[in-house]
């Protein structure tokens, strides 16, 4: 029985990244062996166990076997050799062992990928799991400084993959698995701008896809192009926040100027509606999460609004922070500024520029917070409450935003 450290515990050490976990294959064994030893098995249809001691996971080596006009069928048994599992993994920089002396086995020239930052498929079996797609363009979101190319072969293999409608069928939750763990990583807008590129975007999120060559007014979007504007705005997010609700929603926030009518372009007028509407069709296909849409939803809809906010009327600003559902959860606030902030920074010579109406909003959220039912006048009871505490929530806010326009004045002398 022989024991090898695998994936990407090897690759990222080989990165010079923080290794967060270990894997091991075991070649030569059997699950009885294991067992006898103390590992504890977790899987019935693959063969994993966890160490006694450390519960890291340790799989016997399996293969791909083929037979005669029936399909694939994975294999782990004693005879399975250390190069038959490697050779049935996704990519080549994760095709790389390491024995317990510290020799690497790299039949497939993983390190040389590494070296080349080249994410190259190990086989032909890569397209027999089309998430292994998904997966690539994560390690491109995930390894960008400095970033990775595809390799030509690959990137034409997953355009085969997608011409043949390989991605079409995926599980929802597999393909939000992997969007909001891109999300996640240093660069999201590479996992996006890769999927774009191959062709997969379009087929598995289109209302993102539907984006590029839409155009905008240049004077306030002097990059023009919505899907560029929509990458400028989820960077910034990123700079911003590592919330992932955050990032997904400055993803989506204008969703709607896919669908503006041509004879209104360049202007949107009706986008936040319509994005809206968008959110609610793409989160009920993907299954995603109902925290993710809510804030996602309201961020579409009142996003213009804060960007005008000093346009707005105190009674106005009022509905806006309802419809937010700030007053009962603070925090769908914080994230819908830094959304909205995120759209306004997100635009060619923007970046730098000052925000003011989110911190301004947030005043006017605590002057309204401030009010308190106890508060109000003896005999106002039932219904009248509810209009009492909006007028007094309106008079607050009326105050905050009388001084701030009177400050602005005087910046202005």
């Amino acid at each position: 029985m022989q024991i090898y450290l695998v994936g990407g515990a090897v690759r990222d050490r080989l990165l010079s990244r923080p290794v967060t976990e270990k894997d091991y294959v075991v070649v030569g064994a059997t699950p009885a062996e294991m067992l006898a030893m103390g590992y504890r098995q977790v899987g019935q249809s693959f063969p994993v166990f966890l160490h006694p001691q450390t519960n890291e996971e340790y799989a016997l080596a399996r293969t791909l076997r083929h037979e005669k006009h029936q399909p694939g069928v994975v294999v782990a048994e004693p005879g399975v050799t250390l190069e038959e599992d490697l050779e049935r993994r996704d990519l080549t920089i994760n095709a790389i062992a390491e024995d317990d002396a510290g020799k690497l086995i790299d039949p497939f020239n993983g390190v040389e990928d590494l070296n080349r930052r080249v994410l190259r498929h190990v086989s032909s079996a890569f397209s027999d799991d089309p998430v292994r797609v998904l997966r690539l363009a994560r390690f491109m979101a995930r390894y960008s400084d400095p970033p990775f190319t595809i390799a030509a072969e690959t990137s034409e293999l997953i355009r085969g993959m997608v011409e043949a409608g390989k991605l079409d069928n995926l599980v929802a939750e597999r393909v939000w698995q992997e969007v909001s763990r891109a999300l996640g990583e240093a660069d999201p807008v590479r996992f996006f701008e890769c999927l774009r590129e191959l062709g997969v975007l379009a087929r598995l999120l289109p209302e993102i896809d539907d984006l590029w060559g839409v155009p905008q007014p240049p004077k306030w979007h002097p990059e023009v192009d919505c899907g560029v504007h929509t990458m400028m705005a989820l960077k910034m997010a990123c700079r911003l926040s590592r919330a992932l609700e955050v990032r997904f929603a400055t993803l989506t926030h204008d969703l709607g100027k896919a669908t503006t009518p041509e004879r209104l372009l360049p202007s949107h007028h009706g986008h936040e509606a319509r994005g809206a509407e968008l959110i609610k069709v793409l989160s009920q296909r993907l299954k995603i999460p109902t925290r993710f849409s809510d804030l996602a939803r309201r961020a579409a809809t009142y996003h213009t609004q804060l960007h005008h906010l000093y346009e707005l009327r105190p009674k106005t600003i009022l509905k806006l922070l309802e419809g937010l559902d700030a007053f009962r959860k603070r925090q769908n606030l914080e994230w819908f500024l830094l959304v909205c902030q995120a759209d306004f920074q997100g635009r060619e010579g923007f970046a730098d520029q000052d925000y003011p109406q989110a911190g301004d909003l947030l005043s006017a959220y605590e002057a309204a917070s401030s009010v308190d039912s106890k508060q109000l006048p003896r005999g106002v009871v039932g219904p009248m409450v509810g209009v009492a505490m909006k007028q007094a929530r309106t008079a607050k806010i009326a105050a905050v935003m009388n001084t701030i326009k009177q400050q602005q004045e005087c910046h202005q002398l």
